[in-house]
């Protein structure tokens, strides 16, 4: 398998919370999509990601600091956890008024994608505002167990590359407590799971999605390819 990690001269403080050890790094391949660079802030899953990149031929390196982002196409947010932390470490990296003023794509992942909204109900927490919703806790129900866990099915609501040759209904796995409201405005994909809400959100550049691609199959790996392209 083929890796295809970019250069990357700089050190980051948490660097150790990301198991790249015996990865080959390579320079980016002609007519693998565009460079994909990763904020790396210390609360994103990057092993799972890399790894599902590496299987794609798409090229990735690491952002950690504010000249990073000039080496890349487009750019990716991960995130798992505690939103209200994520915000915090995110906020320690002094990246926030950079990522606020990114005019390529930008992707967000699960805690990622929350972290563009505007407030989230995890930690009461302030977050980037980028697109103006709320991030809001699943009500506990004996029908409905949270976290949602699971398969589920996402319907585009707009037409948008993201979601290119990816059918309605297609299924996606998630893992999460906290849910972006649904907003016809900003929603571009949603599903339901005790209410309908936001699957994937888009405002301009930016982009989230609630699942996890790099762990949701054929159709995961798609969207990301598709991310690849914009």
């Amino acid at each position: 398998m083929t890796n295809n990690m970019i250069p990357d001269n700089t050190q980051h403080k948490d660097a150790q919370e990301f198991p790249l050890q015996g990865v080959r790094e390579q320079r980016p391949l002609q007519g693998a999509g565009g460079v994909v660079g990763i904020v790396q802030y210390g609360a994103g899953n990057i092993f799972s990601l890399t790894s599902a990149l590496n299987r794609l031929d798409i090229s990735y390196g690491m952002i950690a600091k504010k000249e990073d982002f000039e080496q890349y196409d487009r750019y990716i947010i991960p995130g798992v956890g505690h939103a209200g932390a994520a915000m915090n470490k995110l906020q320690q990296t002094g990246l926030v008024p950079d990522i606020q003023n990114l005019t390529k794509p930008t992707l967000g992942i699960c805690v990622g994608m929350q972290l563009l909204t505007a407030h989230s109900e995890e930690g009461d927490a302030s977050l980037l505002n980028i697109i103006p919703v709320n991030t809001l806790r699943f009500k506990d129900s004996s029908n409905y167990k949270v976290p949602h866990t699971g398969w589920n099915r996402v319907n585009a609501e707009k037409e948008n590359p993201l979601f290119k040759n990816i059918p309605a209904g297609a299924h996606f796995y998630f893992v999460h407590s906290y849910y972006i409201e649904h907003n016809n405005q900003y929603t571009l994909a949603s599903t339901d799971y005790s209410l309908k809400f936001s699957a994937s959100i888009w405002r301009d550049n930016f982009y989230g999605v609630q699942f996890h691609p790099e762990k949701s199959g054929e159709y995961g790996e798609m969207l990301l390819t598709n991310f690849s392209k914009i």
